[in-house]
């Protein structure tokens, strides 16, 4: 696998993870609000796990999600990017912030550059996010993206709204 792409955006520097990130990871999914719609606060050896799917999912699709981090202070502040392990709905843009970073248009930002790298490097026609029902601050972020409402489905016995976009025209 290549390296990973580094993006820069006006306040946020998406690139690949460190291990010195996962403090920070583990931290964030330990927090009940901000695990609340992610199956709940994980323990620091499940967060070890999914920080190493984070990693393996790069080298094994040729892309994932990036770690955001803050230009001003280069602190981490969550994650952003493509998602699509094997059995999955269809490959999904999706993020996760720590909660210090709520609020800020973080998620926003990120997700609309991890889209704009997408079409220019994955053959893709579709890409979907996948969103607890109840959880409003995704779904204005999936709104603000362009997404639109393509299904209700389920995951894992929990309803999920599957919001879409189309490649745009070339």
């Amino acid at each position: 696998m290549d390296a990973i792409h580094v993006i820069e955006t006006e306040r946020l520097v998406m690139r690949g993870w460190r291990e010195a990130d996962f403090d920070a990871y583990a931290a964030s999914n330990a927090d009940p609000d901000v695990q609340r719609y992610l199956g709940g606060p994980q323990e620091r050896e499940e967060s070890w796990r999914s920080f190493a799917v984070q990693v393996g999912h790069w080298h094994l699709r040729g892309y994932g999600q990036w770690a955001l981090e803050r230009r001003a202070d280069g602190r981490l502040v969550g994650r952003a990017g493509l998602w699509h392990p094997e059995g999955w709905f269809g490959l999904e843009v999706g993020w996760k912030l720590h909660r210090e970073a709520w609020g800020h248009g973080y998620a926003t930002e990120a997700a609309a550059a991890a889209l704009a790298w997408t079409w220019r490097n994955v053959d893709a026609d579709q890409v979907i996010s996948v969103i607890h029902p109840d959880n409003a601050a995704s779904l204005r972020v999936a709104e603000r993206l362009g997404m639109y409402h393509l299904r209700d489905d389920e995951d894992e016995g929990s309803r999920v709204v599957i919001m879409a976009i189309d490649r745009p025209p070339t």
